[in-house]
């Protein structure tokens, strides 16, 4: 099966490429990009059109590589025994599976999982996981048995690019860069949202993020979630398209400009910006 992209997820033509190799080959999907390009929603897509279980691990700076394996909840095993439950025979009372475990488990369809945000873990983590993603397989020491995938998972990796990679883990993926969309992707994927919205509106509220975008020193750009959530905010509020065209970051805000904006910085470098902008146009 082939991921052509879906009716909510609007993909290029090289992340479908990218998609399908990684899928053909085997090998985990490393996808890198901006904050807001859509690397966690592509998963989810991927598994909605090719009609697969989705399985989801989210990476924060504590997790180890043992918890998508698995867990020996000894601290609840010793508790039971010093209540005289029965069940503290069976050690596999006490192992909690994770979600690698969970995807290997998948036995009637190949199912996909994310590992999200994996740049969040410590420079360790990835290394922790090669021979798994690898072999597709694990020892569990409590049991005394190999987990092995009944299905090969379709396993698909996200990286803010927070912290460098090893080498030995990049060897084992394939490689995809999400670039922010250009204003026809960015349309496109406005239509997604908006079918009825009026022309005018995406037009002009396109002009000022972009503008926005391209101002020098921003700690954060505006993505495309951002975008979106700001023309929803501007349809509610009955925005003016007319004042929107007259619009000029040298000299005010854009309205509702919270949504495209997320640090005082930002917000003070754009107040304090000089007379001579040179305004844009797309």
């Amino acid at each position: 099966m082939q991921f052509t992209g879906t009716e909510n997820y609007v993909a290029t033509e090289e992340l479908k490429v990218a998609v399908n190799a990684a899928i053909a080959l085997q090998k985990p999907l490393l996808i890198k990009g901006e904050p807001g390009t859509g690397k966690t929603m592509l998963a989810f897509e991927i598994a909605k059109a090719l009609n697969k279980p989705m399985y989801t691990w989210h990476i924060k700076s504590t997790t180890v590589a043992q918890q998508g394996l698995y867990e020996y909840d000894a601290v609840a095993r010793l508790r039971d025994s010093q209540l005289g439950e029965e069940k503290v025979k069976d050690i596999a009372n006490y192992i909690v599976k994770g979600q690698l475990w969970n995807a290997f488990e998948s036995e009637t369809e190949q199912a996909v999982l994310l590992i999200d945000e994996i740049d969040k873990a410590d420079i360790e983590f990835p290394n922790d996981l090669l021979l798994e993603l690898d072999k597709m397989e694990f020892f569990v020491y409590e049991l005394q048995k190999t987990i092995k995938a009944k299905n090969r998972p379709i396993v698909i990796i996200t990286s803010n690019n927070e912290k460098e990679l090893p080498d030995a883990f990049l060897r084992r993926c394939f490689f995809h860069y999400i670039r922010f969309p250009e204003k026809s992707t960015m349309q496109e994927i406005i239509d997604v949202h908006y079918p009825n919205i009026e022309q005018k509106l995406v037009d002009e509220a396109m002009r000022i993020f972009y503008n926005i975008r391209e101002v020098k020193g921003l700690k954060k750009k505006p993505s495309t979630s951002e975008l979106i959530d700001w023309i929803h905010l501007l349809r509610l509020g009955g925005a003016d398209t007319s004042e929107l065209e007259k619009l000029d970051l040298s000299e005010e805000l854009p309205p509702q400009s919270g949504a495209l904006l997320k640090n005082e910085q930002d917000i003070e470098l754009l107040t304090k910006m000089k007379k001579g902008y040179q305004r844009k146009f797309y």
